[in-house]
């Protein structure tokens, strides 16, 4: 047995996994020591997931050893695993949201006959000790998704967990919210407890962790103290190939009357006198931090939320003043909203590419197609399959759940752009998604620039604001309080613009 085994709260050995005679992973080392932070990277479909599932007892692999603490472990069920000390905090959850707090924190050792005020007593104790300020009372139905994950952490604490797997935490988080998390994987960190943090943020790994394991086509590429790695050299890693943010060369003069205008646009509290203006072949980042009322302005232009019908200011498209009562109207009438939720809003994760794709274009359509024939939809799927760069065996079978964040993104932007639109808002294109599948939807947005269409994108990561961007409108209180160009803008400028 050799002294990493002894010294590690995991280690794998040699682990390959096969689906249908495809390797998702090969011989596959990796180790975590206790106290330790340790960030595994890689593209979508690298092996990150199967790794993770190793471990957390979801799936045995084909070849190879797992040990825990020294001692050799062969999961078959995740029950065995987390007896073993392993606890995993889904990007999606594994609470039972019908129950409260409380309930789920102490799911599975408390008795059956419960004290529910002692109950939600201790839950409270638990939680104030994390600094995690949620009702134990609350039922998780009605978390938002870092109080979800902020649950499954202190459960894990309580049930004495060794190694914590943190999948994508910080993927449908705002960046406060992100912060918190951090500090809990800190405490864990101070713990003694083992983690594991898979991200597609490669800053988040670089600040947080203490090793960095990329992945590439389910080899493991390198293993290096945090110290030795940079943005540029993990990159090359996971792809093979240097992928910049170059800056964007466009046009950033107007010269052309605006396809979309807001003038004064008001909603609420969230939307606060938003006015800009939107130019043919020309991309506009509408920059900011979370909740300055950039999602909800482009929602209004979709016709997907209503602002005031006094005092709500007015928006001209192409000169005319529009209020459109659906997101149909809109999309009549040539805008298409691209949503930052692809799961919730944006795709039907159970049906297929094509069949995707089809809804997408019989929402544009008009009048209202009959059923299209099987031929048109494989003929419509197959070219924006081809166009959109989307990775797959079978799209005609291929169901979106069973594909990758990165071409889960690319069918949304598919089904939401079957025909060109005058006016195409991006709102968080690449969130959650890997560096490779970026630079695929950075080329799209360009293309759409290219062919005259006034490009819209909302972005709360700078590196892309500052590659994409012709102009930058920066968001704070709901209305836009300062401009650049593309070629004066810096994330310093944009900073102090969003927080002063």
């Amino acid at each position: 047995m050799t002294t990493t085994n002894l010294t590690s709260v995991l280690h794998l050995e040699g682990v390959t996994k096969r689906y249908g005679g495809a390797l998702a992973i090969s011989d596959v080392t990796f180790d975590v020591r206790p106290g330790e932070v340790h960030a595994l990277l890689g593209e979508n479909g690298a092996g990150k997931s199967t790794m993770a599932k190793i471990i957390a007892g979801v799936i045995t692999p084909d070849e190879g050893s797992v040990a825990m603490n020294g001692e050799p472990k062969k999961f078959s069920a995740p029950a065995e695993a987390s007896d073993a000390g392993v606890a995993m905090v889904y990007q999606e959850g594994s609470l039972v949201d019908t129950m409260t707090v409380a309930q789920n924190l102490f799911l599975g050792n408390a008795g059956l006959l419960n004290n529910m005020a002692r109950l939600n007593v201790q839950a409270r104790h638990l939680l104030e000790s994390h600094n995690f300020h949620i009702d134990p009372t609350a039922t998780v139905a009605n978390l938002g998704a870092a109080q979800k994950q902020m649950v499954e952490i202190a459960r894990a604490v309580h049930r004495e967990a060794r190694l914590v797997i943190f999948d994508e935490p910080t993927a449908s988080v705002t960046p406060e919210e992100a912060q918190q998390l951090f500090l809990s994987m800190n405490s864990l960190k101070q713990r003694g407890v083992g983690v594991v943090f898979i991200t597609h943020n490669l800053e988040e790994a670089l600040q947080h962790a203490d090793r960095i394991t990329v992945m590439r086509d389910g080899i493991v590429q390198a293993t290096e103290p945090v110290a030795d790695m940079s943005r540029d050299k993990i990159v090359r890693l996971m792809v093979g190939r240097d992928v910049e943010y170059a800056r964007h060369s466009g046009s950033t003069s107007p010269g052309v009357e605006p396809v979309l205008e807001f003038d004064n646009v008001t909603m609420g509290k969230v939307v606060q006198n938003m006015s800009f203006s939107a130019f043919p072949g020309q991309v506009v980042v509408l920059a900011g931090l979370v909740g300055a009322g950039r999602s909800e302005a482009a929602m209004i232009a979709a016709g997907a939320m209503k602002r005031r019908r006094i005092g709500g200011g007015e928006i001209r498209l192409e000169g005319r003043p529009v209020r459109f009562r659906t997101p149909r109207q809109a999309i009549e009438q040539g805008i298409a909203y691209i949503t930052e939720d692809r799961k919730a809003l944006g795709i039907f994760a159970d049906l297929t590419i094509f069949e995707n794709i089809d809804i997408g274009h019989m929402g544009t359509a008009h009048p209202l197609p009959p059923i299209t024939s099987a031929r048109k939809r494989k003929r419509l799927g197959s070219s924006l399959v081809e166009r959109f760069h989307v990775r797959t065996l079978n799209p005609a079978k291929a169901k979106l759940v069973e594909l990758s964040g990165g071409n889960q993104q690319k069918v949304l932007l598919a089904k939401g752009l079957t025909k060109k639109p005058k006016v195409v808002i991006f709102d968080e294109p690449t969130r959650g998604v890997d560096v490779g599948a970026i630079e695929d939807i950075h080329a799209v947005i360009r293309e759409y620039a290219e062919q005259g269409v006034a490009v819209i994108v909302i972005s709360s990561y700078l590196p892309e604001v500052l590659s994409l961007a012709d102009r930058v409108l920066v968001t704070r209180g709901g209305r836009v309080v300062a401009e650049f160009s593309g070629d004066e803008a810096t994330e310093e400028k944009i900073m102090f613009a969003a927080v002063h």
